[in-house]
């Protein structure tokens, strides 16, 4: 491996666990900025619609994270060149979540105007799903990816990372029912921010775990 594109491995990777770090500051500093505003009930794209007070940076923040984890897809490609498909597939479906939660979350705000979606907000909504279904599908393809043998803890640990996803989206969409009285509906921000922490404990645990390949591919070179 030349030394430019392990340099660029680590700087991709930091790359990533600075998006997952920065993205919580980023949603409780600039929530606390809005008057009113519940982490536990408001959805984060009300922080970005265009009457919130911190639309513009929070937006902005979304687009560096954007760009941040689509970084970290490329440089993942690189890391585990050698791993095949499946390393092909998931270095995507990072770039995928970095394109359509990141920079096009950022891009286009959940604005609503007398009860229904703008044209911006159906085009947030769409991008972010396409992310959301991709670093979903992420945990997944990752036990294959570092071979891992079938009951190991990566698997365990993936295969919760899965599970806990899917069910924290499952939970966030009952938003949909429109029952302001229905306990999941009034508490989607906080589902929202299980699928959160349970997305970037994960891609930060696959950061480390490409310093630590990239360091020992470097050592034994």
């Amino acid at each position: 491996m030349k030394k430019s594109t392990s340099y660029f491995i680590y700087i991709a990777s930091a790359a990533c666990l600075a998006g997952c770090v920065g993205e919580f500051v980023a949603l409780f500093a600039l929530g606390a900025q809005y008057p009113g505003y519940n982490q536990l009930k408001d959805t984060m794209s009300a922080l970005g619609a265009s009457i919130s007070p911190v639309s513009d940076a929070i937006s902005l923040w979304w687009c560096i994270a954007g760009i941040l984890f689509t970084l970290y897809g490329i440089g993942f490609r690189m890391a585990f060149a050698d791993k095949g498909r499946y390393a092909l597939v998931a270095s995507v479906l990072i770039i995928l979540y970095g394109l359509g939660e990141g920079i096009g979350s950022g891009a286009f705000k959940a604005d609503h105007v007398m009860g229904g979606s703008t044209i911006s907000s159906l085009i947030h909504n769409t991008l972010g799903g396409f992310g959301v279904a991709a670093i979903l599908a992420f945990p997944a393809i990752m036990p294959k990816v570092l071979q891992a043998k079938k009951g190991s803890a990566f698997s365990r640990f993936s295969n919760i990372a899965f599970v806990v996803g899917i069910l924290s989206i499952l939970l966030f969409l009952f938003r949909y029912l429109h029952n302001e009285h229905n306990f999941f509906v009034v508490y989607k921000g906080l589902w929202q921010r299980l699928f959160m922490l349970n997305t970037y404990a994960y891609l930060a645990t696959i950061a480390i775990i490409t310093i630590r390949n990239n360091r020992q591919i470097v050592t034994h070179k």
